[in-house]
């Protein structure tokens, strides 16, 4: 590998080489890369939806409750599973949501204290800007594989999450 083709990480790996016996630096590289990768992306789609005045934890939920099957509708319990936070961190997201207009909350007339939260038209539509810039700001992330090495990569990641999976 030339010097030129080195980056911050492989300085990472340097410095960490003979810390510990069975150090393996390939792991190491992979891993502090794709850490990397995700938090400029986070960091990019973070301020792009600060932008349109929605931040990244109500984006989660709206997205959430989008990929829903129609009518995009979820118990706020069911919401925050899914996004892996507690009730009260999702109680908190769906009153921010709920004051921007992006969301409804209502009894469920079947069981009056079943909640359910649905997207307003207004978080339809927030919620598709936001998306139009994260799939943006990933592609200009991507811009520097080709096809061919994007096809590679992805069927690399996908070995590894298949092995997670197991």
């Amino acid at each position: 590998m030339g010097e030129q083709e080195r980056d911050w990480v492989d300085q990472h790996v340097d410095r960490w080489r003979t810390t510990f016996e069975g150090f393996d630096p390939e792991v190491e590289g992979v891993m502090v890369r794709i850490g990397a990768i995700n938090r400029h992306v986070k960091g990019a789609n973070t301020a792009a939806f600060e932008e349109l005045g929605v931040g990244q934890p109500e984006y989660d939920t709206l997205h959430t409750l989008l990929i829903q099957p129609e009518p995009n509708e979820a118990t706020p319990a069911q919401l925050a599973e899914a996004c892996h936070v507690t009730r009260a961190a999702m109680t908190s997201r769906l009153d921010r949501l709920a004051d921007l207009g992006y969301v409804t909350r209502e009894s469920d007339p079947l069981d009056r204290r079943r909640i359910i939260v649905r997207p307003t038209r207004a978080g339809r539509d927030i919620w598709k800007r936001a998306l139009e810039l994260a799939v943006v700001s990933e592609k200009r992330t991507l811009e520097v594989l080709n096809q061919e090495e994007m096809v590679e990569l992805n069927s690399l990641l996908r070995k590894v999450v298949r092995g997670l999976q197991r």
